[in-house]
């Protein structure tokens, strides 16, 4: 079975940064596609950052190219989004997912 959890957002000033994590287990990590996602109050979700399915390439929504990188650490099952530069619109529900499964989100606040 397919498990996903988030942990490390919280509250940051604008400017400020982040690292989400996503602690994975239930299927080959190393050689998988995964997302992250987020979604803002009385928003859809919205599409964030990709890490390539072999090459671990990122692939990043313009909102947040420059500022967000996401990686995984195999040898840790965890995927990681690294957030720097935070502003307030990015305020949302993160989550991390795989095909249709997502974790059970972490919520990122950035307000000063």
């Amino acid at each position: 079975e397919v498990q996903l959890v988030e942990s490390g957002g919280g509250l940051v000033q604008p400017g400020g940064s982040l690292r989400l994590s996503c602690a994975v287990s239930g299927f080959t990590f190393s050689n998988a596609a995964m997302n992250w996602v987020r979604q803002a109050p009385g928003t859809g979700v919205e599409w964030v950052a990709t890490i390539t399915e072999h090459g671990n390439a990122g692939i990043y929504d313009d909102s947040v190219n420059g500022r967000f990188t996401i990686s995984r650490y195999v040898a840790k099952s965890t995927l990681y989004l690294q957030m720097n530069r935070l502003k307030p619109e990015d305020t949302a529900v993160y989550y991390c997912q795989l095909g249709r499964v997502r974790g059970q989100g972490t919520q990122v606040t950035v307000s000063s």
